[in-house]
This record gives structure tokens, sequence and C-alpha cells, in this order.
């Protein structure tokens, strides 16, 4: 098959999933309208219509808790320098959280690995979307084969006018003229690999390009925004008590001019007299509300327990203020939720530095034992954490470059204690007192 037909194939493809995509952005931006549900509102309800934004609050609490602070080596005991320069160049320290927010929305996205311009420069590392692009696997070896991504001259929504083709050996650059997919340059890096990593959310065997983390809670959230609306209209309709008046003539209801007085004034009592000295006033009860804030509490609580969100999350507190402990234990669902996110992401950022690795003309095999190093997804106190970590320190059981590791210090940061220390001339000291102690063999000892 031609270059250009596979990359007619995978744009159908990418055409296919815009509709599916349309929806999951909705839900995330709070957009998803009861119309769109099918359900029929009245005229005067529409400007009414409430939607609550529970599938987005849930992703980006999620997505707070996953933070990449470096890679290490397989052998090393601290972060690679290379490895992080690459990274910093390609701002994936913010791109990155771009990737892990459209994996969770969409259920998958991309990472890219490209030549670089001059031979000094780092490695070309992009995050793609869904939106735009997709990838086609070997069912047997599951590396990708073939991919392709879209984009256009200007962000206004224009049709793409630019596209990319990623192949085992070569990567393909198109450019559309007058219709059709015509190629303008090529990069034959004859790698023996794409360089393309897809990343999917909760995958399955049977399913391995994921699904949205939003699944779970995206019929919740329609059946709440449904009865937040019933409410809207109840207490535009019931919430204010009816007035009634027995025994009044027409013209109690007009003003010294003659002129009828309107609906609202005479409801907010704008009329003290009556004409007729028998005629009664009254009002009815007004409607109890709170079936609807009881339903709505409810959803609430279902939102909690199916995705593992602590209660204050959604607005559940009580008068007395949670203890440390209560936090980490209501959070200890949703903790282990942000680690199964990490590890599922580890594989794709290596695999992907990997393909840095080649790029550049390194051996990939020194990176095989290449691991991710994450910020600790959960959310002791400062105070905490700093104790249990010295009580490490002091007991052997822990380096110092470890504990700043998990004191969630950065690289950058890392490194200036590291220098400081070095600095330091007590340090210097203690360290040569180590070098210059004699090793004691157990036989010696024994003797």
């Amino acid at each position: 098959m031609l270059d250009v037909q596979i990359l007619r194939k995978l744009i159908r493809r990418i055409q296919r999933n815009q509709r599916r995509l349309d929806t999951l952005d909705g839900y995330y931006e709070g957009e998803r309208r009861l119309q769109a549900l099918g359900l029929a509102l009245p005229p005067e309800l529409e400007q009414l219509a409430t939607v609550i934004n529970w599938p987005g609050m849930y992703v980006d609490s999620l997505e707070e808790r996953l933070d990449i602070e470096g890679f290490r080596l397989g052998g090393s005991t601290r972060t690679d320098e290379r490895l992080w320069d690459w990274w910093q160049a390609n701002d994936l320290d913010e791109e990155s959280g771009l990737l892990h927010l459209e994996k969770l929305i969409t259920g998958g996205g991309f990472i890219t690995v490209g030549s670089p311009d001059a031979r000094s420069d780092p490695p070309v590392m992009t995050v793609e979307s869904p939106r735009y692009m997709t990838a086609v696997t070997d069912p047997r070896t599951r590396r990708v084969i073939a991919s392709a991504r879209l984009y256009s001259d200007d962000e206004d929504g224009t049709p793409a006018t630019h596209a990319t083709l990623y192949l085992e050996n070569r990567t393909v650059h198109y450019r559309r003229r007058d219709g059709q997919w015509e190629e303008d340059k090529a990069d034959d890096h004859k790698l023996g690999v794409s360089l393309v990593v897809p990343v999917a959310n909760r995958q399955r065997i049977r399913n391995r390009a994921g699904h949205t983390e939003m699944r779970d809670i995206m019929g919740l959230t329609d059946a709440a925004c449904r009865s937040l609306t019933n409410l809207q209209g109840a207490q535009e309709l019931l919430s204010v008590p009816q007035r009634y008046v027995l025994g009044a003539s027409e013209d109690d209801f007009k003003d010294q001019d003659g002129n009828p007085i309107p609906a609202w004034q005479a409801y907010l009592g704008r009329f003290l007299t009556l004409m007729n000295d028998q005629a009664k006033v009254g009002q009815f009860p007004a409607a109890d509300l709170r079936n609807f804030t009881e339903v709505l509490n409810w959803y609430a609580r279902a939102v909690s327990a199916m995705t593992g969100m602590p209660a204050h999350y959604l607005g559940f507190t009580s008068d007395q203020p949670a203890s440390a402990d209560a936090i980490r234990s209501s959070e200890a669902r949703f903790v282990k939720r942000a680690e199964r996110q990490i590890r599922s992401l580890s594989g794709p950022w290596e695999a992907a530095q990997r393909r840095a690795m080649l790029v550049k003309g390194l051996d990939p095999n020194d990176a095989v034992r290449l691991e991710t190093v994450w910020r600790d997804p959960a959310t002791p106190t400062f105070a905490a954490k700093a104790d249990a970590i010295v009580k490490l320190v002091q007991a052997g059981l822990l380096p110092r470059e470890a504990a700043w590791e998990q004191m969630g210090w950065g690289p950058e940061y890392r490194r200036r204690l590291r220098q400081l220390s070095d600095d330091d001339p007590a340090v210097r000291f203690l360290a040569e007192e180590e070098q210059d102690e004699p090793v004691v063999d157990d036989e010696d000892a024994a003797a």
C-alpha cells in the first residue's frame, strides 16, 4: 500500500472519532446541555437549565496529582541530567500535564519524537490529542506500525492543511493542495520503529484503545443536571407562597388614576386597604423543596463512591474540622487511583525517552531499566512527611539523595542542595574520614 493511501485511511479513522470526542469535551467543559440528552424543556425553563460539572472536577482533581520530577537510569542513584535537559527543552514540564489531562478526558493521547533541526539540538518531543491523531498497532507485538497527525496553519477551526505520517523507518510530511495530499518532505531515519508512543486510559485485554475516566459518572451527571433544572423550575414557581383575596372588588386592584396595578405590585402588598370590610386575605403554604436537594446529595454521594473522591471535595462538610489522619483516610482510594494512573503513564514516557535516544544515535539498551520519578500523589502534611523521612535517614534506611527526592524537591533544587553540601567543609571532612577508615573483614574482626 502506498504511503498516501495509508494516510487517507488513517484520516478517515480520525474523522470517525470526532463525534465521540465532541461528547466527551462537552462533559469535561460543563457544556453538555439537557437538550443534547433528548429532554424536551418548555421554552420558559430553557434559560433555567443548569449543568453541574462533576466530570471536570473529577478529572482535574486526579490530574493535579500526576507530576513528573525526572528519569532515573538503571544502576543510578540520581535522576539523569541529559534526559531531563531534553524534557525541559521541549517544555514537557508544562506539556506533560496536558497529555495526562487529555488521557483522562478522551481515553488516550500520543507522544511524538522527531529529529532536531540541528545535530547539536535535543530531539523534538511533543504531546498530541486523538482529536487530530491516530495510530495502528500490530496485534501481535502491540508496536505502532503507522500513525498520522493532522494540523493547520491557522488555529481557527479551518480544515487541516498539513499531515504527518509516521512509519517504522520514515516520517513523511504532507501538504494539502487542491484537495489532494502531496508529499512535502520526508525523514528517512531507518530506525526500525515508529516515533510515536500511544497513551491509553484504563486499557483492557479486549480493548487496548482505552476509555474515558469520566465514564462511570456521566450518567449520574445527567441525572443530577435534570434534578437541578427541576429544582430551578420549582423554585421559580413554588418556592414563594401563593396568596389569595376573598371578597375584594376589581377597584381594589387599581391605582389612584384608575389604572390596573401590576400583579407583582399587588403580590408585594402595594395595596393596603380593601373597600369590603368582610374581605379576607391569606396565603397557601410554600412548597418544600428539600426532596430536590436530598436527591442531589444522593447523586453526589454516588459520584464519590464511583470515583473515590473524598466527600469534602463534593461539598459535604461537618462543623468539626477533619483531622489530618481523617483526611488521609478519606483520600486513600483516590490516591490509589492516582498511583494506578502513574503506573500506566510511566511506560509511555519511558518508551518516548528511549526513542529520543535512538534519534540522537544513542543505544536505547542502556535505558532498558529506565524509570520515571513521580511526585508523591498523596497529600501528607509537610511536617509529617519530614518527620518520617528523618527517622528513615537516622535508621540508615534512606540515603541523603533519596530523602531529598522523597520530600518532593525537584531536580534543580536537589542539584543546588548537593552543591551547597559539597561546599560545606564539615561535610567534606566527614566524607574524607569515611573514605580513610580501614575496611575490616569479618574474619579479622573475629580474630
